[in-house]
């Protein structure tokens, strides 16, 4: 039973992403997923929070994404119908906590009645992207005193607040910070112990409300040796009980499922046995009325007996 619960497409990402949205629940299909999480990034409201792609002409880039937002519910719910019989399609979006003030339009999104959750993601230190190329992280880890492990302690702070104000069913690529850092192997634990505080503190926050962590491939295909959690955060929410997802994170039809043979032995390795998903009831919805989510257990094993056919 193979499943995503994070993933984007070119029709609703263009300049990120690559292919049509139906295109890639296709292939999803085609590739045996039994649920599939559609959680393309939110729009953004700020001139300056626009990317060098969208740079051309910002004004327009930046008007064209609420109604390119409404498109991407209306496509998604068709699609959840169309596709019904084959793969359970859950309705979510990509949360961009920029900065504090984008909490009032997450909660807005939320409540539309066809989304079903969404992602809790930090993308950025002080509203710089950490993830985009080394010179915006360059800029990031300067904005936050100059140092990596001031930036380090900066993101988790902004995490924290993230977690605090929106409480997301699922948090995003939690350690997202390491990806361009110099050393993304670091141990935290020893080098950075008040790093390290901050991410048992934000670990316990989501816990206490229940929230999940998703075990992210995507950190592999960008060259990391571990998944989004790496192992030491990942053994730290372990101890604590806490619950995992699995995504690819996929960006386009290439990325389906995209090294989750070794996302999978990474958990095994930490002894876990089944990550969690979500259920839609009734599943498509009624129209203007909240779908009843149920959270359904996976076993690994049963993941990777359709993996090993890839």
């Amino acid at each position: 039973m193979a499943f995503t619960m994070h993933s984007h497409s070119g029709q609703f990402c263009p300049g990120h992403a690559k292919d049509q949205l139906e295109d890639i629940v296709k292939h999803a299909i085609s590739l045996g997923y039994t649920t599939m999480g559609l959680t393309e990034h939110m729009p953004r409201t700020s001139l300056e929070d626009l990317y060098p792609e969208e740079l051309d002409n910002p004004e327009a880039s930046l008007a064209v994404l609420f109604p390119r937002h409404e498109a991407y519910l209306v496509e998604a719910q068709r699609l959840q119908a169309a596709y019904a019989s084959q793969i359970h399609i859950v309705i979510g979006f990509e949360g961009e906590w920029l900065r504090p003030a984008y909490e009032p339009l997450i909660t807005q999104l939320s409540a539309h009645p066809s989304v079903d959750y969404f992602i809790g993601s930090l993308h950025h230190i002080n509203s710089i992207p950490i993830d985009y190329d080394a010179s915006y992280y360059a800029r990031a880890v300067a904005s936050a005193g100059g140092t990596e492990e001031a930036a380090y302690a900066a993101y988790y702070d902004q995490q924290h607040a993230m977690l605090g104000a929106l409480k997301p069913r699922i948090v995003g690529h939690f350690d997202l910070v390491r990806l361009l850092s110099s050393n993304p192997s670091r141990d935290v634990r020893s080098e950075w112990p008040d790093v390290w505080k901050r991410v048992q503190r934000n670990l316990a926050l989501t816990a206490g409300y229940g929230g999940w962590l998703e075990c992210n491939s995507s950190a592999l295909r960008k060259g990391l040796a571990e998944p989004y959690p790496g192992r030491q955060v990942a053994e730290a929410w372990v101890a604590l009980g806490g619950r995992f997802t699995l995504s690819d994170d996929s960006h386009g039809i290439a990325q389906l499922g995209t090294n989750y043979g070794r996302a999978l032995d990474f958990l095994a390795s930490l002894g876990v046995a089944s990550v969690w998903t979500l259920r839609r009831e009734p599943c498509p919805g009624e129209e203007g009325r909240k779908a009843r989510l149920v959270e359904q257990e996976v076993s690994l094993e049963s993941i990777k007996a359709v993996v090993s056919k890839w």
